[in-house]
């Protein structure tokens, strides 16, 4: 019960929110986190290659053989197009999953070095109380994107179970080999199989992308958190001297003053020079090493959704979301990575700037510069990740999608 309540709300450091990451991906074997040294069950090993076994066989298989062999047969048109829909979704997560074990080194440095930047906090200070306050947020955030995702999975699979009759999660589905479908032992077959599809498709996506949340939502809060102390640079320097000035019992000099707090004010700028710095080189890691998973993400994303709303809503209403919250979070991670950037250069100008002297004023100068070139994510570089490019995808999703069944229609 204490491991299972560090899920929730009230620890929110970043190491427990990787530890919880970590716990999740163990079970498709995937250590991320060095921090432990135990190695991953060879039942982990089994269950896995026979959901993968499953997965591959009723959503590339079977899919691939009831769109292109079985549907021109019968010329059910909505019925390829709805399965077609299905396998491209079902692929996001299983081709994350294939993108990290392809690059697991890569992936366990990067959760290092986060925990080394984080190592840096001092618990106790303003910086390290407000880092928490943000990523109680990114918990939230990714708490919520797993739910979303593991209740749509359970909603998918529960389906044939609350009708009445005999259903499959989708009836116009012909597994290759199980014909007639719908007869014993063929349908408990194509259930089961069914079902194992679904656990590796949205545990996959919810366990990877809630990883992505966490460590863009940290560089969120550092940004943020060193956006307050930029704020507050030249109050903290005040009271720097007030407390010294009474500690030692010396009289208010305004020339000792002003060498005191400057003194003090290039410490801290060169603290905030070290964080900002550090931030952006770990969120540059963070693009090269998921670049290429997120622009085929979203590549596959927007095939899926043209093609469930060809194959109508009435028959894809519970895929929709799952292609929905997928495209909606990684657009909403970059585009607050892109706020906090924003909220970081507004802060250089309010640091008060212009009571410091000359060789504090170019270190803030340099800083100004370093934070004008806002931080973001991008799809492979092709397009940013953020709110505009949400509406951009959503915008040519539907633009395809009338183009597409106007031809059909036509047809």
């Amino acid at each position: 019960m204490n491991k299972l309540r560090k899920f929730g709300l009230k620890y929110c450091d970043l190491p427990t929110m990787l530890w919880n990451v970590a716990m999740l991906l163990r079970p498709m074997t995937l250590d991320i986190d060095k921090r432990y040294t135990k190695r991953i069950p060879v039942i982990f090993y089994i269950l896995t290659t026979v959901i993968a076994i499953c997965y591959v066989y009723v959503y590339v298989i079977s899919m691939l053989w009831f769109v292109f062999v079985k549907c021109p047969e019968t010329g059910d048109l909505i019925a390829a197009t709805v399965v077609f829909s299905l396998g491209i979704a079902s692929e996001i997560g299983t081709t994350k999953l294939i993108y990290i074990i392809l690059n697991e080194k890569l992936v366990k440095n990067l959760v290092e070095q986060y925990l080394l930047c984080d190592s840096t906090v001092v618990p106790s200070s303003r910086f390290a109380q407000n880092i928490k306050k943000t990523l109680r947020a990114v918990k939230k955030r990714a708490i919520i994107f797993w739910s979303v995702i593991i209740s749509n999975g359970v909603a998918y699979g529960g389906k044939p179970i609350i009708l009445p009759g005999r259903h499959l999660m989708e009836d116009s589905l012909i597994l290759y080999g199980l014909e007639p479908i719908f007869e014993t032992p063929n349908y408990q077959i194509a259930y089961c199989l069914t079902l194992f599809g679904i656990i590796c498709t949205c545990y996959t996506t919810s366990n990877i992308t809630a990883f992505l949340i966490v460590i863009t939502g940290y560089t969120e809060a550092q940004i943020l958190a060193l956006s307050e102390e930029m704020t507050q640079l030249w109050e903290d320097a005040e009271e720097h001297y007030r407390k010294g000035r009474k500690r030692r019992n010396i009289e208010n000099d305004i020339e000792n003053k002003f060498r005191v707090m400057n003194e003090f004010v290039k410490s801290k700028l060169t603290e905030i020079v070290k964080s900002h710095t550090m931030n952006i080189n770990l969120l540059r890691q963070v693009e090269n090493a998921f670049r290429g998973a997120i622009a085929l993400e979203f590549m596959l994303l927007i095939i899926s959704l043209i093609a469930e709303l060809l194959g109508g809503l009435e028959n894809t209403y519970i895929e929709i979301p799952f292609a929905l919250m997928q495209v909606g979070m990684d657009c909403l991670i970059g585009q607050r990575v892109m706020d906090a950037s924003v909220v970081f250069e507004n802060a250089v100008y309010d640091s008060k700037w212009e009571n410091f002297d000359t060789a504090n004023m170019k270190i803030v100068l340099m800083i100004l510069q370093n934070s004008q070139k806002t931080l973001k994510l991008s799809a492979g570089g092709v397009t940013t990740l953020n709110f505009t490019s949400l509406m951009a995808v959503l915008k040519s999703v539907y633009s395809a999608y009338t183009t597409l069944r106007s031809t059909m229609n036509v047809k």
